[in-house]
């Protein structure tokens, strides 16, 4: 398999971020839950917010607009082409890129006002130690919020793909599963208890869009603008011809007018330092 696959990984290795094609892969959906990560992290004016996994900076993006010219957004990836791809987004806003782990984040104790992470816990090595960071760098008494995909029947979008893929991949199955792998509202609520996380909430929410057409849905996944993208990519021609029939064949019953709609749960977990 292709050093360039990975757990979480959206872009391959040693290239620049095709930030259009992953805002119709994963940016569509994702901006859907932003305002309300951001109302669970009691987001306000002059916040300084830690934007963790921050990637092209779509919750970024949205949360600048809500802390004014004297806010700051920070955000963390471990990936330097995700944060190229945001930092040129931001280039006249107050935004700062930092390359770090978030299981290790390189700030002091009470840094922070607000602390975010949208999409991205899932794929931790280590939740738990992500979760413990992002309380310790938060201020007390303040919010963190997370938003993480719920299981894969109810994100047919990413789900039937992973599906799909993990028959070609069958080695690679729990991999091409890690975005569902904290769908479990109770774990969540769990792990947020033992990082010290107090007054905590877990909730479900659910949101549509759609596609033009399936091609339109599928083009994204062609540029390998995703980590489940990126492993249909390894595959051999005829495997992905296979790969792209199947999808398509099992998301027609979300079909309608030619147009491909879909809806996505995604859970919210938030607490208080």
């Amino acid at each position: 398999m292709s050093g360039n696959f990975g757990p979480g990984l959206h872009v391959a290795i040693g290239e620049r971020v095709d930030r259009s094609a992953y805002d119709r892969y994963v940016g569509l959906w994702s901006r859907l839950f932003v305002p309300d990560v951001l109302a669970a992290a009691e987001v306000s004016a002059a916040h300084r917010i830690l934007d963790v996994a921050t990637g092209p900076g779509e919750a970024a993006a949205i949360a600048l607009s809500k802390i004014g010219p004297s806010g700051l957004v920070v955000g963390v990836d471990i990936s330097v082409a995700m944060l190229h791809a945001a930092n040129s987004r931001f280039a006249d806003q107050r935004f700062r890129p930092v390359a770090a782990d978030g299981q290790a984040l390189p700030f002091a104790d009470g840094t922070f006002d607000s602390v975010i992470c949208q999409l991205g816990l899932m794929f931790f090595p280590d939740p738990a130690r992500g979760l413990e960071e992002f309380r310790r760098v938060l201020r007390p008494r303040h919010r963190a919020a997370v938003c993480v995909i719920s299981v894969r029947e109810r994100a047919p979008m990413w789900g039937v793909l992973a599906d799909t893929l993990s028959q070609y991949l069958p080695d690679q199955r729990d991999v091409l599963h890690l975005s569902f792998a904290l769908a479990d509202a109770g774990r969540l609520e769990q792990l947020m208890a033992a990082a010290g996380f107090r007054e905590i909430s877990v909730k479900a929410d659910t949101r549509a869009s759609s596609f033009e057409s399936f091609d339109d849905y599928w083009a994204p996944i062609e540029d390998g603008a995703g980590s489940l993208p990126q492993a249909y990519r390894v595959l051999p021609e005829p495997s992905r011809r296979a790969v792209r029939a199947e999808v398509q064949a099992r998301l027609a019953e979300f079909e309608s007018g030619g147009r491909l709609v879909m809806s996505v749960e995604m859970l919210i977990g938030a607490g208080r330092a």
